[in-house]
């Protein structure tokens, strides 16, 4: 068995509330993204998607080995650690006398903590020197609100692309085709009459710039020499 498992966990609303999803990250020993699960909510809040994140990280982990969990979410890891006991003698009220927000949620989340050794770290988002697992997260949650699909290594789905949120610096670069051609169709570039997935498996929106594929149309980065 583990000494201990470094997972992270991140959620994500395209709109506040808007089509949201969710996402988490469990690492292998050399704290590299080793299994993980993404999935949609539909409508929701980004408070609602961070602690969603969270329950199906705590739901999918062995409760008997200590778990690391890295967010970066400064309003889930205050409302499982700081807030949660004073709402509980207060019968799941705020101090202001309020009812708890997502109290559903909370209440889960503390059924899930309950006996086993979690350590929660706070880690800042969208840093371009920030954590990789939390980056892995945010990404997955990111295409799973986008998209509302589950994604996941159980799924054999393919690491999640960049997020739309992420420095330029430290989204990966694709390498150019060396075929290139630089003129004709391959070059050429439309705008999107509707939205569509392209052969990476990342979807693309009305409006955005779209090139033709081998196997159809697709982001212009995507296309190769045999379009």
């Amino acid at each position: 068995m583990r000494e201990r498992v470094v997972a992270a966990c991140d959620g994500a609303s395209k709109g506040n509330p808007g089509p949201a999803g969710w996402a988490w990250v469990v690492a292998d020993e050399k704290e590299t993204p080793a299994r993980w699960e993404a999935g949609p909510l539909g409508r929701a809040t980004n408070n609602v998607a961070e602690l969603t994140a969270l329950e199906r990280l705590l739901t999918a982990v062995d409760p008997g080995v200590p778990l690391e969990v890295r967010m970066d979410s400064q309003y889930a890891m205050k409302a499982v650690t700081t807030w949660l006991p004073a709402w509980k003698r207060n019968g799941w009220k705020t101090a202001a006398g309020k009812p708890v927000a997502n109290q559903d949620l909370v209440v889960r989340i503390d059924e899930l903590l309950d006996g086993r050794s979690v350590e929660f770290r706070y880690v800042p988002a969208h840093q371009v020197d920030g954590d990789p697992l939390n980056d892995f997260a945010d990404r997955a949650a990111s295409q799973a609100a986008t998209v509302q699909e589950p994604a996941g290594s159980d799924l054999g789905s393919p690491e999640p692309p960049p997020s739309p949120d992420t420095p330029a610096s430290k989204a990966p670069r694709r390498k150019p085709a060396a075929a290139r051609k630089s003129g004709g169709s391959s070059s050429r570039t439309i705008k999107a009459k509707f939205p569509g997935r392209c052969v990476c498996g990342r979807p693309y929106a009305a409006g955005e710039p779209i090139a033709k594929n081998a196997q159809g149309w697709g982001h212009p980065e995507c296309r190769t020499a045999e379009a």
